[in-house]
C-alpha cells in the first residue's frame, strides 16, 4: 500500500496546489457525487470514492496540508503542536519529516515504509533444476541469491532513537481519519454518515517511525547477496522442498526472518499439460463410478449413466496414451498418481450430485427410489 506522499492528493481531485479550501470542497463534492457506490456500479468506484475521500481529508486539513505539502517537498516540518497523544513532536529539527539525513534523495523520502508497521519477512523461493540421470545433481550445492537482511545501522529497528516510534501525527494514534460526506456532500450525503478509512501516513498502527535510519529510511532492512548451503538428498523428486530457517527475507522494523525453500525441479518427472489433462480426467472418471457403485443401483438406467460418467475416464486415457508418457524415462507416475488424485478430489461434489440427484428422481413401482 502507497504512502501518503506516494499520492499526488491534488491531482486525484483535479486541484493547482495553490487551490484554497473552498475549491478543494467543491471538486471533491464534484467527484464524490459521481463516484460513489451507490450511484456508480462501476467495479473500481468504490476504491476510487475512497482514494478521493483520503485526499479530501488530507488537504481540507490545514494542518494535515501543511504536513503533507512540506513532506512531499522533502522540507523539514518544525511545526510546535503535537497531536493529542504523541509524546513529542518526532520531526522538529531532525533535517527531514521523519527524522535523519535522506541519502538517496526523493525516492527515501516517499518510501512507502515511513509507518511503524512490523511485518514478518517472506519466504525465499528457489527453484533448483537437477537431472535424476546425473548423479552429480544430488549432492552438495551453494545457492547464491538477493535477499532483505536486517539493517546493520539500526539493527533493524529502523529507527536511530532510543524509542522506535511515534504517535502518527496525521491520525493522532488512532490510525484512522474521518470524512464527515454529509457535511461535504449536503443532502447528497445518501444517508453514508461519517466515513472511516486508514491512516494513509500510519496504514492503520497508530505510529510513525521515530528517527528513521538514513540507510533503511526506516524499514529496517536492506537488501543484499547472500549465500547458502544445501545438501540435496538422493530421494528428493520434483517438487520436493528443502527449507532453511532464517535464510529468508528479513521482517520490517525488527519482525522475525521468513526461510529459505529451496523447490527442486525435475524435468522427467514433469507431466506435459496433455498428460496432466489426461490424468485429471481419469480421475474425475474414476470417482464418479466409484460413488455410483457404492450408492447406486443396477437398474438399466441407473447403469447407463454411469456408463455415461466413464467417459471422462476414456478420454483421459486416450490423451495419455497419445502423449506417450508410458515410455518417458522413470518418476513420471508420481506426478501421475497426484493428478489423478487431484482429479478426483475435484469430481467428488459432481459425483455426489449425480447419486442425489439419481436418488430422487428414480421412480419404482412402489414410489420414488431412494437410499
Amino acid at each position: 500500500m502507497a504512502s501518503m506522499t506516494d499520492k499526488d492528493y491534488y491531482a486525484i481531485l483535479g486541484v493547482e496546489t495553490s487551490a484554497t479550501t473552498e475549491e478543494i470542497r467543491k471538486a471533491f463534492q464534484k467527484k464524490a457525487r459521481v463516484l460513489h457506490p451507490d450511484v456508480n456500479k462501476a467495479p473500481d468506484a468504490e476504491e476510487r470514492f475512497k482514494e478521493v475521500s483520503e485526499a479530501y481529508a488530507v488537504l481540507s486539513d490545514d494542518e494535515k496540508r501543511r504536513r503533507y505539502d512540506l513532506m512531499r517537498a522533502g522540507v523539514p516540518y518544525t511545526g510546535t503542536s503535537s497531536p493529542q497523544g504523541a509524546p513529542h513532536n518526532p520531526w522538529a529539527g531532525t533535517g527531514s519529516p521523519f527524522g535523519g539525513p535522506f541519502p538517496f534523495g526523493g525516492a527515501a523520502r516517499r518510501s512507502s515504509r515511513r509507518a511503524y508497521k512490523p511485518e514478518a519477512g517472506a519466504d525465499v523461493i528457489y527453484e533448483l533444476v537437477v537431472d535424476r540421470d546425473d548423479p552429480k545433481s544430488f549432492r552438495h550445492r551453494t545457492i547464491t541469491y538477493q535477499r532483505y537482511v536486517p539493517c546493520d545501522v539500526c539493527d533493524g529497528r529502523g529507527s536511530v532513537e532510543e524509542h522506535a516510534y511515534d504517535t502518527c501525527p496525521t491520525c493522532g494514534g488512532s490510525g484512522h481519519i474521518n470524512v464527515d460526506l454529509n457535511d461535504v456532500l449536503g443532502g447528497f450525503g445518501f444517508g453514508f454518515g461519517t466515513m472511516v478509512m486508514e491512516c494513509p501516513e500510519c496504514r492503520g498502527t497508530g505510529r510513525v517511525v521515530a528517527g528513521a535510519c538514513s540507510k533503511c529510511a526506516g524499514t529496517g532492512r536492506v537488501m543484499e547477496r547472500s549465500e547458502v548451503e544445501v545438501d540435496i538428498p538422493a530421494n528428493a523428486h520434483d517438487g520436493s522442498e528443502i527449507r532453511i530457517p532464517g535464510m529468508g527475507n528479513a521482517g520490517t522494523n525488527n519482525e522475525r526472518t521468513g526461510d529459505f525453500v529451496c523447490r527442486i525441479v525435475v524435468p522427467a518427472e514433469r507431466l506435459s499439460r496433455r498428460s496432466a489433462n489426461g490424468f485429471s480426467a481419469i480421475g474425475l472418471g474414476l470417482i464418479i463410478l466409484i460413488v455410483g457403485l457404492l450408492f447406486m443401483g443396477f437398474s438399466p438406467l441407473e447403469f447407463s449413466v454411469m456408463i455415461v460418467a466413464a467417459v471422462p475416464a476414456i478420454y483421459g486415457i486416450f490423451l495419455v496414451l497419445s502423449e506417450g508418457v508410458l515410455h518417458r524415462a522413470s518418476g513420471w507416475w508420481r506426478k501421475a498418481g497426484q493428478t489423478i488424485i487431484g482429479g478426483m478430489s475435484q469430481g467428488l461434489m459432481v459425483a455426489i450430485f449425480l447419486v442425489l440427484f439419481m436418488s430422487c428422481t428414480m421412480i419404482r413401482p412402489y414410489g420414488y427410489y431412494g437410499w
